[in-house]
C-alpha cells in the first residue's frame, strides 16, 4: 500500500532536491506544495501520511502549518527540513509534533534513517 507524501517548500530547487533524496523503491503517491497555505489546502482533501515541511515560506510559514496540523490532525508524520538550525527552533518544531528536523540541503542517508526509525520505509 502506497503512502501519501507531500513536500512543502517555496523553493522549486529545494522541492526537487528533497524528491531526489527519497528512497527509489519507496511506494508513495507524491504531491508538491509551494507554500504552507497550499499544503494545508491539499491536506484537507487528502491527509498526508508524511509531510516534509520547510519553515520559511510566504503565505503561511512552517510553524503556522505545524500549529494548524496539531489542531486539525491533517498529517501523520512531519519532518521539518530547514536551513534554520537554531536549537530553539528545533525544540519548537518538536513541541509542535514534528518527528525530526533535517538541515538543508537534505542528506539522503539521514532521511532514510528517519524513515526507517519511524517505520515508514
Amino acid at each position: 500500500m502506497s503512502l501519501s507524501v507531500l513536500i512543502c517548500d517555496d523553493s522549486a530547487l529545494a522541492r526537487k532536491q528533497v524528491k531526489k533524496s527519497l528512497p527509489e523503491n519507496w511506494d508513495i503517491e507524491l504531491r508538491l506544495a509551494s507554500n504552507g497555505l497550499e499544503a494545508i489546502n491539499m491536506m484537507r482533501e487528502q491527509i498526508a501520511d508524511v509531510l516534509f515541511l520547510d519553515l520559511t515560506m510566504p503565505e503561511l510559514d512552517g510553524i503556522s502549518v505545524l500549529e494548524l496540523l496539531k489542531v486539525k490532525k491533517l498529517a501523520e508524520h512531519v519532518v521539518v527540513i530547514s536551513a534554520d538550525i537554531q536549537p530553539e527552533m528545533q525544540k519548537r518544531v518538536t513541541e509542535l509534533g514534528a518527528l525530526a528536523f533535517i538541515q538543508k540541503p537534505v542528506n539522503p542517508q539521514k532521511l532514510n534513517q528517519i524513515l526507517k526509525e519511524y517505520g515508514l520505509l
